[in-house]
Parts: structure tokens; C-alpha cells; sequence
């Protein structure tokens, strides 16, 4: 027996009349769908219902999957502790899944458990099912963490439970938890930003199609900027339909508290090869990946060729012969930059020149990015394909003497006290005003908040 059913849905507390108190008839369109989906399950008779939630436990590398018979859980966080629920969780299912992901040595299973209470993004959808109908007592659940792992890492992570659905033979339903944007109007609880509404709208329409390679291969800087909640769900969501042919109704969306709330209904048929998504992904990586090649300047081949170097055989790479001369005879301080997913994966770099010109100290850097960033754990080959890079080559360290004399886009800033130095590039995403420039420096340098600093501020040339 594989998925009955998977749906996409959003956990507003502000939906339940105990919490919205009036407000949640603002979201009648949301609310009337949660109930229409909830009826449909219901009519399916599932034995078990797997949750994904981003406010279940998250780890970075891992996902996790709540162990344990069984789970309660509240709205005590939103004010009304006395709207709660118990539910029982499906142990088998959860020992079978830890099993099948050992055996591909993929980073999920129960460890790492901190609070075996249920999060909000869990209990909604429970208590809609609750409401409908749905016997608690005898239909058990599964509630599983997102992570900071890849689009494919969460795919792979579907499949996974996919397989296990099918070698336990339950009458299974998947429901990925998860919002939309948090940035949809000027007056909503995060504020507005153009990414948003564009997010949503991407979001829904490939959900819709549904295309769930675009739903992987959205754009990182844009979803990041958006402060999207659910993503992660939604694409282990499509793993656990990877090669079936879907059917997808919208059954709602609304951003009337400046949030967006969508509700996807998928209808789930034979086996169809042609839903490979896994496979389309990896070619359109490549694909992408050439493009980038193409497009790379001096700065970013040299950087990319030192890595590539490096990570393959674990010795320096030699300087290339078709150099410009300008980073031959210019000698400056660099940084090289490595992103992944749209999240930075390394960054090393040197404030003032140690080596003989650019391009030694471009050689020497993508080394350090990808092997000594101590936040980082080495760049292995498997990831080679998808680092993105970016050199930044410094100007000469300017003393400045007022906050007034920098500008986040344009300047990068040095904070200096005594023997600790931190330093931060301009023109970085998510970092808008100068004080957080400054702020991020100081953290970098060990430097406290009440402390007295030096500051300095350098132009850079960036090479992507």
C-alpha cells in the first residue's frame, strides 16, 4: 500500500476561534478548505499520517523524527493551554524509517530528541482531523523535523519514507505543514519585502502544476528573503511522491495578516516514471552548473580551479599560464566566498596582501574557504557541482572616525580593539544597515557591545 494522499497546508494558531476570537473569520477561505481537506482524509481510512513541520526539532545535517508511543500537545504558547489533544505515534513506522535510513547512511532517525511536546505546525492539522471526525485512538502518526540539508537531501528524505510506507504496507496520508511567505504587507507582524508576494505566487503555481522541479530549484536568494516557512516541507513532500503520477487541486490561498496561507490537495495515481524528479534535478544542476562556468571571470575560474584542485587530490594548485597580467602584478588583500543552496558554505580571506600578487592570494584563500573556515566541515567532491563563488579584492584599509563615514552597500568595515580584529565585506544579503555591520564584525573579533573599537572601512571589486 503506498500514499493515499498528501496535502500542503499552513498552521495559523489565529485559525483556531479560541485564539482568533473573531479574527479568524478574516481566513474563512483557509479555514473552509482545512475543513474540506480534513473530511477527505478522513473518508480515506488511514491507518497512519505522516507530518512534516518547520517547528518540530530541526537540525542543521539531520532530520529528525519524533520517537515515543505517544504525544500531547497544546496551544498553551498562543494563551489557551485548555485547547489540547494526545495523540499516538506510529513506533513501528518510525523504527522501520530510522532502519532504512541507517542502511543508506542518510542523517535521519531519533536522536536529539529535546521536547517531546507537539508543535503548533503538528497540532493544527491534528486537531482540523480531530474535528472531522478522525479517531485518535486508532490512527497513529509520525512527526518528522525539517533540516538546513539540501533541496535533494529533502527529496531523497521522501523517498525514503515513501519506501517505508510501501515495505510496511500502510494506508498512509502525508501532510506537509508549512506557511508561506512572513513578508506579504507593510502591516503584517514581519513587514514587506517585493520577494514575498513573488514567492507565494511561485510556490502556489508550482504546487498547482505540479511542478515539483521548479519547487526544488526555486531561487535560494529570494526564499530567504521572503522568510518562507513551509519550503523544506513541501519538498519532502514531493520525494514521498517521486515517481507517481500526481494530480494537484488548490483548494485556497490567503496573506490577509501578511502571511500566506496555501492549501494544495494531491490526488495520487500509478507509478510514472517520468516524475523522476531526482534525476531531473541532478541534470539541471549540471546544466546550471555550465552556465555558471561560462560566465566566470579570471578571478572566479582562478578561485574555482585552486578548490577543484585541492579538494580532489589534497595538493595546491599550481598558478595557470593564461593569466591577466592584473593579477600578476598587483599585489591585495582577498577574499573568496563559496555558497551552496543559496547559503554560504566558506569564506577565508586576507585584509592585506601575504603572498607576491592577486592571484597567489586568490589561490591560497579558495584553499582555506574550503578546508580551513572553521564553521564549515571541509568541501567534499560530491558538492563541486554546487559551489557558487564570489572573490572580492580589497582596497587599501582606510581610518575612519564616525559611523556616518561608512555605507553598508558600498564599504566593508574593520572593527579593532587591541589584538583582536573582525571584518566584515559590504554589499552582503541580509545585512542592511550599518550597525549590524558593525555589530557582525565586532561578534567575529570577540569584541563586546560596550567595548571601544578603531574602525576602518575599504571598497572592494567582487567577481562572481
Amino acid at each position: 500500500m503506498s500514499i493515499l494522499a498528501a496535502v500542503a497546508v499552513p498552521h495559523p494558531p489565529i485559525i483556531l476561534p479560541e485564539i482568533g476570537r473573531g479574527e479568524e473569520k478574516k481566513i474563512s477561505a483557509t479555514s473552509d478548505a482545512y475543513k474540506e481537506i480534513s473530511r477527505r482524509i478522513v473518508e480515506l481510512n488511514p491507518e497512519t499520517i505522516i507530518i512534516t513541520s518547520p517547528h518540530s526539532i530541526m537540525y542543521a545535517d539531520y532530520f529528525h523524527v519524533s520517537p515515543g508511543k505517544s504525544a500531547e500537545g497544546s496551544m498553551a504558547n498562543f494563551r489557551v493551554p485548555e485547547v489540547s489533544l494526545k495523540i499516538k505515534y506510529d513506533s513501528e513506522f518510525v523504527e522501520k524509517l530510522s532502519e532504512n535510513s541507517s542502511a543508506e547512511k542518510f542523517p535521519a532517525g531519533t536522536f536529539g530528541e529535546r521536547s517531546p511536546e507537539l508543535d503548533h505546525g503538528t497540532f493544527l492539522p491534528i486537531r482540523f482531523l480531530q474535528q472531522a471526525g478522525l479517531d485518535s485512538e486508532k490512527v497513529k502518526f509520525v512527526r518528522i523535523g525539517l533540516s538546513g540539508l539540501s533541496p535533494e537531501e529533502h527529496y531523497q528524505f521522501g523517498k525514503i519514507i515513501s519506501r517505508t510506507v510501501d515495505e510496511l504496507n500502510r494506508r498512509t496520508v502525508f501532510i506537509a505543514s508549512g506557511d508561506l511567505s512572513h513578508k506579504l504587507k507593510p502591516e503584517g507582524p514581519y513587514g514587506f519585502v517585493p520577494e514575498g508576494p513573488e514567492f507565494d505566487a511561485e510556490v502556489m503555481e508550482n504546487l498547482s502544476a505540479p511542478d515539483f522541479l521548479k519547487l526544488l530549484t526555486m531561487d535560494s536568494t529570494m526564499c530567504n528573503r521572503a522568510a518562507e516557512c513551509g519550503l523544506r516541507s513541501f519538498w519532502i513532500m514531493s520525494g514521498a511522491l517521486d515517481k507517481k503520477s500526481v494530480t494537484a487541486e488548490k483548494l485556497s490561498y490567503e496573506g490577509t495578516f501578511g502571511v500566506g496561507y496555501g492549501i494544495v490537495w494531491f490526488e495520487i495515481g500509478e507509478p510514472d516514471e517520468s516524475r523522476d524528479f531526482a534525476k531531473k534535478l541532478s541534470e539541471y544542476k549540471h546544466v546550471e552548473a555550465e552556465k555558471r562556468k561560462k560566465t566566470e571571470d579570471a578571478y572566479v575560474k582562478l578561485a574555482r580551479h585552486s578548490l577543484e584542485n585541492f579538494v580532489r587530490t589534497h595538493k595546491p594548485a599550481e598558478l595557470p599560464d593564461d593569466l591577466p597580467e592584473e593579477l600578476l602584478n598587483r599585489r591585495a588583500g582577498a577574499f573568496v566566498s563559496l555558497h551552496k543552496n543559496g547559503n554560504l558554505r566558506g569564506c577565508i580571506g586576507t585584509i592585506m596582501p601575504t603572498t607576491e600578487n592577486v592571484a597567489r592570494e586568490i589561490l591560497q584563500n579558495a584553499v582555506s574557504a574550503c578546508s580551513r573556515d572553521p564553521r564549515f566541515s571541509p568541501v567534499e567532491i560530491s558538492e563541486l557541482e554546487d559551489i557558487v563563488y564570489s572573490v572580492d579584492v580589497l582596497g587599501e584599509p582606510e581610518r575612519i572616525f564616525s559611523v556616518k563615514d561608512l555605507d553598508v552597500k558600498k564599504y566593508g568595515v574593520i572593527v579593532e580593539n587591541g589584538g583582536r580584529r573582525g571584518l566584515l565585506l559590504p554589499d552582503l544579503e541580509g545585512i542592511d544597515t550599518v550597525e549590524e555591520q558593525i555589530s557582525i564584525a565586532r561578534q567575529k573579533a570577540g569584541i563586546a557591545p560596550t567595548e571601544k573599537v578603531t574602525l576602518w572601512r575599504f571598497e572592494v571589486i567582487r567577481h562572481h
